[in-house]
Protein backbone atom coordinates (compact mmCIF):
# COMPACT_ATOMS: atom_id res chain seq x y z
CA UNK A 1 0.00 0.00 0.00
CA UNK A 2 3.01 2.60 0.38
CA UNK A 3 4.47 2.19 -2.71
CA UNK A 4 1.06 2.94 -4.46
CA UNK A 5 1.39 6.19 -2.39
CA UNK A 6 4.65 7.05 -2.97
CA UNK A 7 4.90 6.01 -6.60
CA UNK A 8 2.45 8.80 -7.21
CA UNK A 9 4.71 11.49 -6.75
CA UNK A 10 8.29 9.93 -6.30
CA UNK A 11 8.22 8.63 -9.94
CA UNK A 12 8.70 12.30 -11.40
CA UNK A 13 10.72 13.28 -8.84
CA UNK A 14 13.89 10.46 -9.33
CA UNK A 15 13.08 10.59 -13.22
CA UNK A 16 13.37 14.56 -13.06
CA UNK A 17 17.10 13.55 -11.49
CA UNK A 18 18.04 10.18 -13.00
CA UNK A 19 16.36 10.08 -15.87
CA UNK A 20 16.25 6.68 -17.86
CA UNK A 21 18.37 5.66 -15.03
CA UNK A 22 15.19 5.60 -12.65
CA UNK A 23 14.88 2.00 -13.64
CA UNK A 24 18.52 1.58 -11.76
CA UNK A 25 17.70 3.02 -8.99
CA UNK A 26 14.29 1.17 -8.30
CA UNK A 27 15.85 -1.83 -8.41
CA UNK A 28 18.66 -0.77 -6.20
CA UNK A 29 16.01 0.30 -3.75
CA UNK A 30 14.16 -3.18 -4.16
CA UNK A 31 17.55 -4.77 -3.20
CA UNK A 32 18.22 -3.26 -0.34
CA UNK A 33 15.25 -3.34 1.09
CA UNK A 34 14.90 -7.18 0.36
CA UNK A 35 18.69 -7.44 1.16
CA UNK A 36 17.79 -6.15 5.07
CA UNK A 37 14.27 -7.65 5.37
CA UNK A 38 15.09 -9.01 8.38
CA UNK A 39 16.89 -6.34 10.09
CA UNK A 40 14.86 -5.67 13.55
CA UNK A 41 13.35 -2.42 13.99
CA UNK A 42 15.54 0.18 15.49
CA UNK A 43 15.82 -0.42 19.95
CA UNK A 44 13.84 1.81 22.50
CA UNK A 45 16.58 4.15 22.70
CA UNK A 46 15.51 7.75 22.47
CA UNK A 47 17.73 8.59 19.09
CA UNK A 48 16.00 5.28 17.67
CA UNK A 49 12.32 6.33 18.89
CA UNK A 50 13.36 9.65 17.45
CA UNK A 51 14.61 8.94 14.18
CA UNK A 52 11.83 6.11 13.35
CA UNK A 53 9.00 9.19 14.35
CA UNK A 54 10.82 11.51 11.68
CA UNK A 55 10.49 8.61 9.14
CA UNK A 56 6.88 8.07 9.71
CA UNK A 57 5.79 12.03 9.36
CA UNK A 58 8.53 12.45 6.46
CA UNK A 59 6.28 9.76 4.62
CA UNK A 60 3.19 11.12 6.29
CA UNK A 61 4.19 14.74 4.22
CA UNK A 62 4.64 12.94 1.07
CA UNK A 63 1.29 10.89 1.24
CA UNK A 64 -0.27 14.49 2.21
CA UNK A 65 1.65 16.30 -0.99
CA UNK A 66 0.42 13.60 -3.42
CA UNK A 67 -3.14 13.41 -1.79
CA UNK A 68 -3.54 17.41 -2.38
CA UNK A 69 -2.03 17.60 -5.80
CA UNK A 70 -4.17 14.61 -7.40
CA UNK A 71 -7.52 14.60 -5.38
CA UNK A 72 -7.47 18.66 -4.45
CA UNK A 73 -5.04 20.00 -7.62
CA UNK A 74 -6.53 23.62 -6.58
CA UNK A 75 -6.16 23.72 -3.49
CA UNK A 76 -3.09 21.22 -3.00
CA UNK A 77 -0.86 23.23 0.02
CA UNK A 78 -4.03 23.35 2.21
CA UNK A 79 -5.98 19.36 1.23
CA UNK A 80 -2.18 18.49 1.89
CA UNK A 81 -2.15 20.32 5.68
CA UNK A 82 -5.86 19.03 6.42
CA UNK A 83 -4.88 15.74 5.35
CA UNK A 84 -1.85 15.49 8.17
CA UNK A 85 -4.30 16.45 10.55
CA UNK A 86 -7.60 14.65 9.70
CA UNK A 87 -6.03 11.38 8.38
CA UNK A 88 -2.61 11.45 10.33
CA UNK A 89 -4.09 12.52 13.42
CA UNK A 90 -6.89 9.51 13.41
CA UNK A 91 -3.85 7.03 13.40
CA UNK A 92 -2.63 8.93 16.19
CA UNK A 93 -5.65 8.42 18.13
CA UNK A 94 -5.82 4.78 16.80
CA UNK A 95 -8.42 4.80 14.54
CA UNK A 96 -7.04 1.16 12.33
CA UNK A 97 -8.01 -0.41 9.19
CA UNK A 98 -9.08 -3.84 8.93
CA UNK A 99 -6.37 -6.16 8.01
CA UNK A 100 -8.16 -7.82 5.46
CA UNK A 101 -9.42 -4.79 4.37
CA UNK A 102 -6.05 -3.16 3.56
CA UNK A 103 -5.18 -6.55 1.69
CA UNK A 104 -7.72 -6.21 -0.32
CA UNK A 105 -7.49 -2.31 -1.16
CA UNK A 106 -3.74 -3.48 -1.78
CA UNK A 107 -4.75 -6.09 -4.19
CA UNK A 108 -7.37 -3.18 -6.25
CA UNK A 109 -4.50 -1.34 -6.29
CA UNK A 110 -2.11 -3.77 -7.47
CA UNK A 111 -4.27 -4.57 -10.29
CA UNK A 112 -4.90 -1.24 -11.40
CA UNK A 113 -1.15 0.03 -11.82
CA UNK A 114 -0.94 -3.29 -13.87
CA UNK A 115 -3.82 -2.34 -16.24
CA UNK A 116 -2.25 1.15 -16.38
CA UNK A 117 1.51 -0.56 -17.02
CA UNK A 118 -0.58 -2.66 -20.15
CA UNK A 119 -2.49 0.46 -21.52
CA UNK A 120 0.98 2.34 -21.67
CA UNK A 121 2.92 0.01 -23.53
CA UNK A 122 0.04 -0.94 -26.00
CA UNK A 123 -0.69 2.71 -27.04
CA UNK A 124 2.15 3.89 -29.28
CA UNK A 125 4.28 7.09 -27.71
CA UNK A 126 4.10 10.30 -28.70
CA UNK A 127 7.45 11.86 -29.71
CA UNK A 128 9.29 13.00 -26.73
CA UNK A 129 12.18 15.64 -25.79
CA UNK A 130 15.30 14.85 -24.60
CA UNK A 131 13.71 10.98 -23.77
CA UNK A 132 16.62 9.08 -24.88
CA UNK A 133 18.91 6.74 -22.44
CA UNK A 134 21.74 8.77 -21.28
CA UNK A 135 25.24 8.03 -19.87
CA UNK A 136 25.01 6.54 -16.31
CA UNK A 137 23.99 8.74 -13.94
CA UNK A 138 25.35 7.24 -10.51
CA UNK A 139 24.39 9.87 -8.69
CA UNK A 140 20.80 10.06 -9.85
CA UNK A 141 20.66 5.89 -9.49
CA UNK A 142 21.41 6.42 -5.63
CA UNK A 143 18.91 9.02 -4.91
CA UNK A 144 16.45 7.78 -7.35
CA UNK A 145 16.66 5.14 -5.14
CA UNK A 146 16.85 6.79 -1.60
CA UNK A 147 13.76 8.54 -2.95
CA UNK A 148 11.76 5.29 -3.25
CA UNK A 149 13.46 2.98 -0.28
CA UNK A 150 10.86 3.81 2.21
CA UNK A 151 7.99 2.90 -0.01
CA UNK A 152 9.58 -0.87 -0.51
CA UNK A 153 9.99 -1.23 3.13
CA UNK A 154 8.40 -4.68 4.41
CA UNK A 155 5.53 -4.24 6.48
CA UNK A 156 5.75 -8.07 8.28
CA UNK A 157 8.42 -10.44 8.46
CA UNK A 158 6.60 -13.13 6.42
CA UNK A 159 8.32 -13.91 3.36
CA UNK A 160 9.35 -10.30 3.68
CA UNK A 161 12.25 -10.58 1.24
CA UNK A 162 10.25 -11.89 -1.80
CA UNK A 163 7.19 -9.65 -1.20
CA UNK A 164 9.44 -6.68 -1.19
CA UNK A 165 10.80 -8.08 -4.60
CA UNK A 166 7.81 -8.27 -6.09
CA UNK A 167 6.50 -4.65 -5.14
CA UNK A 168 10.26 -3.95 -6.63
CA UNK A 169 9.28 -5.34 -10.13
CA UNK A 170 5.92 -3.90 -9.92
CA UNK A 171 8.12 -0.35 -9.01
CA UNK A 172 10.24 -1.18 -12.11
CA UNK A 173 7.17 -2.17 -14.57
CA UNK A 174 5.66 1.25 -13.96
CA UNK A 175 8.30 3.29 -14.29
CA UNK A 176 9.18 1.65 -17.40
CA UNK A 177 5.81 2.39 -18.95
CA UNK A 178 5.77 6.13 -17.83
CA UNK A 179 9.36 6.76 -19.57
CA UNK A 180 8.55 4.52 -22.50
CA UNK A 181 4.67 7.39 -23.00
CA UNK A 182 5.95 10.18 -21.34
CA UNK A 183 9.60 10.41 -21.71
CA UNK A 184 11.60 11.24 -18.80
CA UNK A 185 11.97 14.39 -19.68
CA UNK A 186 7.76 14.94 -19.36
CA UNK A 187 7.57 12.42 -16.86
CA UNK A 188 9.84 14.62 -14.28
CA UNK A 189 8.10 17.83 -14.75
CA UNK A 190 5.10 17.90 -12.92
CA UNK A 191 3.79 16.63 -9.67
CA UNK A 192 1.12 14.90 -11.10
CA UNK A 193 2.99 13.18 -14.38
CA UNK A 194 0.49 10.20 -13.85
CA UNK A 195 -2.69 12.28 -15.22
CA UNK A 196 -0.02 13.03 -17.87
CA UNK A 197 0.32 9.26 -18.06
CA UNK A 198 -3.71 8.41 -18.38
CA UNK A 199 -4.05 11.47 -21.60
CA UNK A 200 -0.95 10.02 -23.45
CA UNK A 201 -2.23 6.54 -23.27
CA UNK A 202 -5.63 7.35 -24.68
CA UNK A 203 -7.43 6.46 -21.10
CA UNK A 204 -8.71 9.75 -20.23
CA UNK A 205 -11.46 8.31 -19.46
CA UNK A 206 -9.95 6.54 -16.16
CA UNK A 207 -9.02 9.92 -14.40
CA UNK A 208 -11.30 9.65 -11.96
CA UNK A 209 -10.32 6.31 -11.06
CA UNK A 210 -6.63 7.57 -10.53
CA UNK A 211 -8.08 10.02 -7.81
CA UNK A 212 -10.11 6.81 -6.34
CA UNK A 213 -6.35 5.03 -6.25
CA UNK A 214 -4.72 8.18 -4.93
CA UNK A 215 -7.48 8.57 -2.05
CA UNK A 216 -7.03 4.75 -1.04
CA UNK A 217 -3.16 4.85 -1.76
CA UNK A 218 -2.51 7.40 0.76
CA UNK A 219 -5.10 7.40 3.15
CA UNK A 220 -4.52 3.67 4.59
CA UNK A 221 -0.71 4.24 5.27
CA UNK A 222 -1.43 7.71 6.43
CA UNK A 223 -3.26 6.01 9.07
CA UNK A 224 -0.56 3.14 9.81
CA UNK A 225 2.04 5.82 10.29
CA UNK A 226 -0.13 7.90 12.43
CA UNK A 227 -0.26 4.91 14.72
CA UNK A 228 3.57 4.07 14.58
CA UNK A 229 4.47 8.03 14.99
CA UNK A 230 2.15 7.59 18.75
CA UNK A 231 4.23 4.50 19.44
CA UNK A 232 7.42 5.86 19.08
CA UNK A 233 6.68 9.06 20.54
CA UNK A 234 4.32 9.49 22.86
CA UNK A 235 2.22 12.41 22.82
CA UNK A 236 5.09 14.58 21.46
CA UNK A 237 4.85 13.02 18.21
CA UNK A 238 1.03 15.34 18.33
CA UNK A 239 4.04 18.35 17.65
CA UNK A 240 5.35 16.40 15.34
CA UNK A 241 2.37 15.91 13.26
CA UNK A 242 2.21 19.63 13.37
CA UNK A 243 5.66 19.62 11.58
CA UNK A 244 4.49 17.15 9.47
CA UNK A 245 1.41 19.45 8.37
CA UNK A 246 3.22 22.68 8.00
CA UNK A 247 5.55 20.72 5.78
CA UNK A 248 3.45 19.60 3.45
CA UNK A 249 1.67 22.89 3.37
CA UNK A 250 5.06 24.95 2.59
CA UNK A 251 7.34 22.44 1.22
CA UNK A 252 7.97 21.10 -2.74
CA UNK A 253 7.88 16.87 -2.39
CA UNK A 254 11.71 16.54 -3.49
CA UNK A 255 13.20 17.45 0.04
CA UNK A 256 9.63 15.54 1.79
CA UNK A 257 11.22 12.78 0.10
CA UNK A 258 14.82 12.87 0.79
CA UNK A 259 14.07 13.57 4.47
CA UNK A 260 11.73 10.32 4.08
CA UNK A 261 14.56 8.37 2.39
CA UNK A 262 17.78 9.31 4.40
CA UNK A 263 15.61 8.68 7.98
CA UNK A 264 14.85 5.44 6.44
CA UNK A 265 18.60 4.64 5.96
CA UNK A 266 19.63 5.94 9.58
CA UNK A 267 16.75 3.77 10.63
CA UNK A 268 18.00 0.34 9.33
CA UNK A 269 21.37 0.96 10.67
CA UNK A 270 20.34 1.89 13.84
CA UNK A 271 18.46 -1.74 13.34
CA UNK A 272 21.59 -3.78 12.50
CA UNK A 273 23.30 -2.27 15.27
CA UNK A 274 20.48 -3.31 17.46
CA UNK A 275 20.84 -6.97 16.24
CA UNK A 276 24.44 -6.82 16.63
CA UNK A 277 23.97 -5.81 20.37
CA UNK A 278 21.39 -8.27 21.28
CA UNK A 279 23.54 -10.89 19.15
CA UNK A 280 26.87 -10.24 21.30
CA UNK A 281 24.80 -10.53 24.56
CA UNK A 282 23.82 -13.69 23.91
Amino acid sequence: MRLGGGLLVALAAGAAGAGWWLLAGLVLAAVAAAGTARVPEPGDALVDRVVVAVARLAEIAVYAIAFGAYVFPAHRELAAAVFVVVVAGAGFAGLKIPTFVARAAGGVLLVAGLVLVALCVAVPPVSTVGGGLQPPNFAGVLVAAVLTLPFLRPAGRDNAGLRVLLLGAVAVLAAFAALYQLGAVRLGLSLTSLRDLLSAADADSLQPLLTAFAVVATVVPALAAGAEVRTRAGVPGLAGLAVAAVAAYFLPVLPVLAAAGLATVIALLLGVRARRYSGSRE
